[in-house]
């Protein structure tokens, strides 16, 4: 019986190994790349004349954006670290700034977020969320690059760094368990 345990322990590891690699192999479909220093410069000059008269020269979003009254949803959010943006893969952000709404929200659901596919080339809409997520802090970036297809995005060297998501913090948990399975 204690032989068994070890070597159902090991099943199990390399099960959990094998699929973190699968998930880490999947090629990304559209990516921004933070660590790419012409992309997050270009990012902000376009961020500047195109997103931050809503979201705010710092990121901030509007005032009150996470009140829950009848204005929600239509108060631009915060892309800072106070804001919800690191929770949506790269792809999901760019659906979002192309076309003015998530790939799997429903059709008739509204979106106040205007459409940037007709003034913005993809490059230019990967530059402004190159920008963006190169202002979060490391854990954040750890977590948003845990939705992407073959983790795109997870900081170089993210394991030599001390670093912690905000205390209120679920989600990235519940991306572990995700992988993990």
């Amino acid at each position: 019986m204690r032989a068994a345990i070890p070597i159902a322990l090991s099943a199990i590891a390399a099960s959990l190994i094998g699929m973190a690699m699968a998930h880490a192999t999947a090629p990304a479909t559209h990516f921004a790349n933070a660590d790419d220093p012409a992309a997050v410069a270009d990012g902000k000059q376009i961020y500047k004349l195109q997103c931050s008269s809503c979201h705010g020269r710092n990121l901030e979003g509007q005032a009150l954006w996470q009140l829950d009254d009848q204005y929600a949803g239509r108060r631009a959010p915060a892309h800072d670290a106070s804001g919800h943006t690191w929770r949506h893969s790269d792809e999901d952000l760019f659906q979002m700034v192309k076309y003015g709404r998530f790939p799997e929200a429903p059709k008739d659901a509204p979106s106040y977020m205007p459409a940037y596919g007709d003034s913005l080339t993809d490059r230019q809409i990967l530059d402004v969320l190159a920008f963006i997520k190169a202002r979060w802090p490391t854990g954040l970036r750890i977590s948003q690059a845990m939705l992407n297809p073959g983790l795109a995005g997870m900081p170089k060297d993210a394991d030599r760094y001390e670093w912690t998501l905000p205390p209120t913090c679920t989600a990235s948990y519940q991306r572990w368990k995700t992988i993990s399975r």
